[in-house]
């Protein structure tokens, strides 16, 4: 989704918010909206948008629990944040059906779907305060003042804003705007909370900060939440489950560590992190499968639970488990190697080396603070092989 798309569901959200009031009329949300308890199960069954000729969410199906972190993440144009606007109600599917709580709310305008929303532009209305722009939603309910005043207070403590309510948008950090409008999202207890790409305009140590508290938040109130985000760190740090998805379509649906260490498709392995490739023929599966890469190099590799192979496979080994040692003299079970090239990242040490066969592969060391081994310097290499992951070749890979 383009810049100018994104602003135009920002601005369609804020204008069916102003507008929930005079479509419903005092009091009717509860009424006439969506009925589901906080931290509803929602469900996505085929969903499809098209614009013209391109797809950009082809057939998407997908079951999220209640109360469950669920990350959509994958690259611009990779149909995560079209999917979430069909969840919210701001894009029509052209075909598929989308239930919240067992209730079919595909064909429901926004202001029906009772659900919380928070964007990256934060959203705000800049001449309210922050307590009003939190009771915002509960007044367009038609609530009383004093369980308005009870819930915003409730909601200000969530987030730890005490003290700020009185405060103008402009007069707030990033991260307290952030917390604002995590905080009017969440006022009127949603059953359901979307996420789109909350942080991308905060610094990265903001970013880290806040990823923590919203996580806590999720937690005490047992939220059910999807988040879009293209940052990998995040979607893995924050999800009980992450989505990859890749030119309209799931790629792989698993939790953190089954996505980093299991990865399905050489997409999955890539967008996840750095990691090395080797092309290689399957000589053997028994057990742990024994493969031999195009450049001769022999190695022993684990392959996934089920799958269908011919001769030839992909093998993904993660930098991080590439061990480097001394060369000289070369450790039993070592394969002798020489760095290429080396950089300095701080809390890491990179290298790339090459096999005496020819095989290249990039291996990460802790910065324990030894000196980098400059380029032209003979190793030895060593990873596990449970390191070492066999993905199936794809012909639309």
């Amino acid at each position: 989704m383009s810049a100018a798309e994104r602003s135009a569901a920002e601005t369609a959200a804020i204008g069916a918010a102003a507008g929930a009031a005079e479509a419903l009329g005092a009091g009717a949300a509860g009424r006439r909206g969506v009925l589901a308890p906080r931290g509803a199960p929602i469900e996505l069954r085929g969903i499809v948008k098209r614009y013209g000729a391109m797809t950009a969410v082809d057939a998407v199906s997908l079951a999220i629990a209640a109360g469950e972190f669920v990350s959509f993440l994958g690259p611009s144009g990779s149909g995560k944040t079209t999917t979430l606007l069909m969840i919210a109600g701001f894009v029509a599917p052209n075909a598929g059906a989308i239930l919240l709580g067992g209730a079919d709310i595909t064909r429901l305008p926004p202001y029906r779907r009772n659900i919380g929303m928070v964007y990256q532009s934060y959203a705000l209305f800049p001449h309210m305060t922050v307590a009003r722009n939190i009771a915002f939603p509960l007044r367009m309910r038609g609530m009383r003042k004093a369980e308005i005043r009870r819930r915003t207070e409730r909601v200000l403590g969530l987030v730890r804003l005490e003290g700020f309510e009185d405060r103008l948008p402009n007069q707030l950090s990033g991260g307290q705007q952030q917390r604002v409008a995590l905080a009017r999202a969440l006022v009127f207890e949603p059953p359901l909370l979307l996420m789109d790409e909350p942080l991308g305009a905060l610094d990265k140590k903001l970013r880290e900060e806040l990823q923590v508290e919203i996580k806590r938040i999720q937690r005490e109130i047992r939220s059910t939440v999807v988040y879009v985000t293209h940052d990998q760190e995040e979607a893995l740090s924050m999800s009980d489950r992450v989505v990859v998805m890749n030119r309209g379509r799931i790629e792989q649906v698993g939790s953190p560590s089954e996505l980093y260490e299991r990865p399905r498709t050489r997409f999955v392995a890539d967008f996840l992190g750095a990691a090395n490739f080797l092309e290689a023929e399957i000589i053997r599966r028994d057990g742990t499968a024994l493969l031999r890469t195009r450049n001769g190099t022999l190695l022993e590799a684990t392959l996934p639970e089920g799958a269908v192979f011919g001769g030839s496979a992909l093998v993904a080994i993660r930098p991080e488990r590439v061990r480097l040692g001394a060369a000289s003299p070369l450790p039993e079970g070592w394969r002798a190697a020489r760095v290429v090239e080396s950089s300095y990242h701080g809390n890491t040490q990179r290298f790339q080396v090459a096999l005496d066969s020819g095989d290249r592969l990039t291996a990460f060391r802790p910065n324990t603070g030894e000196p980098p081994a400059p380029p032209g310097t003979a190793v030895a290499v060593r990873w596990e092989a449970r390191d070492a992951w066999v993905i199936p070749q794809r012909e639309d890979a």
